[in-house]
């Protein structure tokens, strides 16, 4: 077992010189090559080796051939304490054909030059040579560059690995990651890229709707949503994840929203900003959202809906609005698409006065259902008026006390 290792490249490292005091080749492949000349902190770091499958695991002990079939072995390698880094490590392979889009219908191990090739991006088929061990602590990585990536990289250009009507056509959801990458490092996609992606657009159709949802919440919550989103759009996209055609899509108010804004509240906001919107069960099915995704994403356009009366509200419904759980993103909704702002400014205050008015927003009920039942009270549909007109009457200041709460009850429920 390797020795506990306090970072994931410590970790990384460890895995890749077992490997090479074994006789074999091994480097760092992919995203953490990337990452670090781009001067990001990788996290997660993979290797890439010659070693095939069952040599891996009969060189740790702690492994999960999750992909073996493909090449991949997890390795575990400890933290000092508790916890524990997962390195993944794949043997250099080269692909079959690609029949369903999704995986190759075979694969063999092969050269690293070979394994570079296949990958989809040139800024992520990179390979890093360590130093020895024993070389100065500031001694760089040697980079092997079979494809042009380290160019690419500091021209600020997203581009496939070879012919790009074949990428796609091995895997649909690379055209997804295109959009992902380039929006997350600020890339342009290089144009016979970007004619490849839309030449597929339609093919997204054939993914799962669980991955194309995992890629959409990955763009959405990392750098520059609203790149993302125009991508989508100017490349076919955003028809196919939606089912419908959108004609128009302004990215103003994601630039504007707030870091603090949610997965629900960034989807609310991009719908409001696409002409045709789309429902919550449109954007439900689309995107494979979770129960908890749909209702967050469902209450904080609602919340939207109902600021409209705000002004004619009483203070009881002002303060049922403001203590609802998704107001503070309808909030960042608001704010980010600048309707209104006097308005929105007057709300906030409201609710400032409202918070202090010696009651609060959502104080503790002073009358349940079970005063209700101990007053002779049968269950029914009359419980929740009866129960929401006192607690009315508390949120205004109405009644104070216990003993006011419930002869107010017994009053309105005669």
């Amino acid at each position: 077992m390797p020795s506990p290792c306090t970072s994931a490249r410590d970790a990384a490292l460890s895995v890749l010189r077992r490997l090479r005091s074994h006789g074999h080749t091994a480097y760092l492949a992919g995203g953490c090559v990337r990452d670090a000349l781009l001067g990001l902190t990788p996290k997660d770091y993979d290797v890439a080796t010659d070693a095939t499958p069952d040599r891996v695991q009969s060189l740790f002990s702690q492994t999960a051939a999750v992909g073996a079939a493909f090449g991949v072995v997890l390795v575990y390698v400890p933290k000092p304490g508790r916890g524990r880094h997962t390195i993944e490590v794949a043997t250099f392979r080269a692909e079959g054909a690609y029949t369903d889009g999704r995986r190759p219908d075979e694969v063999r191990f092969t050269t690293a030059e070979e394994d570079a090739k296949r990958r989809d991006f040139t800024v992520n088929g990179l390979f890093a040579d360590p130093p020895p061990e024993d070389a100065p602590a500031d001694t760089p990585d040697t980079i092997i560059d079979f494809v042009g990536g380290q160019a690419d990289l500091a021209a600020g250009v997203l581009r496939a690995i070879g012919e790009p009507v074949e990428r796609f056509g091995e895997d649909y959801l690379r055209m997804l990651r295109a959009v992902r990458f380039a929006a997350r490092f600020g890339f342009e996609i290089e144009p016979r890229t970007a004619a490849a992606i839309r030449e597929h657009a339609p093919k997204l159709d054939h993914i799962a709707r669980e991955r194309i949802g995992d890629e959409v919440r990955r763009m959405l919550m990392g750098k520059n949503p609203s790149h993302a989103v125009r991508l989508l759009n100017d490349l076919g996209l955003d028809d196919v994840i939606f089912r419908d055609t959108a004609q128009e899509v302004s990215i103003e108010a994601l630039d504007r929203l707030s870091g603090e804004a949610d997965y629900a509240t960034r989807l609310t906001v991009w719908m409001k900003s696409r002409t045709p919107g789309c429902s919550p069960s449109q954007i439900r099915d689309s995107l494979a959202l979770s129960n908890n995704e749909y209702q967050s994403y469902s209450e904080t356009a609602l919340l939207t809906y109902e600021l409209i009366s705000w002004e004619g509200d009483n203070d009881a419904a002002r303060k049922r609005i403001a203590s609802r759980p998704r107001w503070s993103q309808a909030m960042l909704k608001w704010e980010a698409e600048q309707e209104e702002p006097t308005r929105l400014e007057r709300i906030k205050a409201d609710v400032v006065a409202l918070e202090n008015d010696g009651i609060g927003l959502a104080p503790v009920p002073l009358v349940t259902g079970d005063d209700l039942i101990a007053m002779g009270l049968k269950p029914g549909p009359d419980f929740k008026t009866i129960l929401d007109q006192a607690y009315d009457a508390q949120l205004e200041g109405r009644v104070t006390t216990k003993q006011e709460a419930l002869d107010y009850a017994r009053d309105h429920a005669s």
